[in-house]
C-alpha cells in the first residue's frame, strides 16, 4: 500500500500515533480528544459542548468521556467557590497524565518541559448559579459511600504513582481506590507501608495499574487496630478492719480477705435451730401414725 501525506501549512495539531491506534479508546473518544486538542490555548469549551459540535450523542459521549478518564487523557474536578458557585475544571492532554501532573497543569505549576506531556488544552465550563448543581452532569455522577480518610488516601496513592510510573493512575482510578487506601491509613499504615505493599515485586510491565493496585490494597490490607482497653478502676482504701488499699473489680468497698472473713463469722445458730425443730416435728408425726396389722 502506498501512502501519501502532505504536511499542512497551518491549522494542525500534533497527535501521537498512540492516540490514533489506542486499543481501548473508541472512535468517539478519539474524535472527542482530537477535537479538544485542536482548540486554541485560549478556548474554554467544555467537553460536552465539543461532543455536541462533533455530533456525538449523549450515551456515546458518556462512554467516550469515561474512557478518557480511565486512560489519563482527561482529568476533572468539581469545585464550589466562596459565593457558592459551582464549576468543573477540566484538563485534557495528548499523553496520559498522572493526578499530580494534571493538578500541576491546572494550577499553572508545570515545570518546562513536562517529562511526558507537551502543553495540553484546558477546558472549563462557565460557573452556574449559586446553590445549584451544573445542569449538564456529563455522565454518571453516582458516588460510593465516602470514607473519612478518602482524601488522604487519594493523596497517598498519587504520591506512590508519582514515584512508580508502572502504577500510573487516572483521576477516576484515584477516586475509586481512595477509600481502600484511606482504610489502610485508618488501620495505622504509613505512606511507606503503602508504597512497600504496592511497589514490591512489581512485574516489568504492568498492563492494568488500577487492577494490580486494587488487588494489592485488598489482599494486603492490614488488620484493624486493636480496640483500646478500658482503664482499670482506681485504688481505694478497704472499709474493713484491715485498712489496706485494693483495686475493686466493680464497686466493692471491702477487700477480698475482709469479705471472706465477714462471711465465715456469720451467725448461723438461728437457721440451725429452725432445722432441728423441723426434724423433730417430722419424727413426732411419724410416731403418731397408726400401724395397720395384716390379718
Amino acid at each position: 500500500m502506498h501512502r501519501h501525506a502532505i504536511p499542512p501549512a497551518r491549522f494542525f495539531s500534533q497527535v501521537p500515533n498512540e492516540i490514533i491506534r489506542h486499543p481501548r479508546l473508541s472512535s468517539d473518544a478519539v474524535r472527542l480528544l482530537l477535537w479538544q486538542l485542536s482548540l486554541p490555548d485560549s478556548a474554554s469549551e467544555p467537553l460536552y459542548e465539543s461532543a455536541q459540535r462533533a455530533g456525538i450523542k449523549k450515551a456515546a459521549f458518556n462512554r467516550a468521556k469515561g474512557q478518557l478518564l480511565d486512560e489519563g487523557y482527561l482529568h476533572e474536578w468539581r469545585r464550589q467557590d466562596g459565593s457558592g458557585r459551582w464549576s468543573r475544571p477540566q484538563v485534557i492532554s495528548n499523553v496520559p497524565l498522572t493526578a499530580d501532573e494534571a493538578i500541576a497543569v491546572r494550577d499553572g505549576h508545570v515545570r518546562e518541559p513536562l517529562p511526558t506531556a507537551p502543553k495540553p488544552a484546558v477546558g472549563e465550563p462557565s460557573p452556574r448559579a449559586a446553590g445549584r448543581s451544573p445542569e449538564n452532569t456529563e455522565g454518571n455522577t453516582s458516588h460510593r459511600p465516602s470514607h473519612p480518610l478518602s482524601e488522604r488516601g487519594a493523596q497517598a496513592l498519587a504520591a506512590v504513582a508519582h514515584g512508580e510510573r508502572r502504577l500510573r493512575l487516572s483521576g477516576r482510578d484515584l477516586r475509586q481506590l481512595a477509600p481502600l487506601a484511606g482504610e489502610w491509613l485508618l488501620r495505622g499504615a504509613t505512606l511507606a507501608d503503602l508504597r512497600e505493599a504496592l511497589t514490591s515485586g512489581l512485574p516489568e510491565r504492568v498492563h492494568s495499574p488500577a487492577g494490580i493496585t486494587r488487588n494489592r490494597l485488598e489482599r494486603k490490607m492490614p488488620d484493624p487496630a486493636p480496640e483500646p482497653t478500658a482503664a482499670p478502676n482506681p485504688l481505694r482504701a478497704c472499709s474493713g478492719p484491715c485498712g489496706r488499699v485494693f483495686r475493686p473489680a466493680v464497686d466493692e468497698e471491702r477487700c477480698r480477705d475482709c469479705r471472706l472473713a465477714a462471711g465465715a463469722s456469720y451467725d448461723t445458730s438461728a437457721s440451725v435451730a429452725a432445722t432441728r425443730r423441723g426434724m423433730a416435728a417430722v419424727r413426732e408425726a411419724l410416731s403418731l401414725t397408726p400401724r395397720i396389722t395384716p390379718t
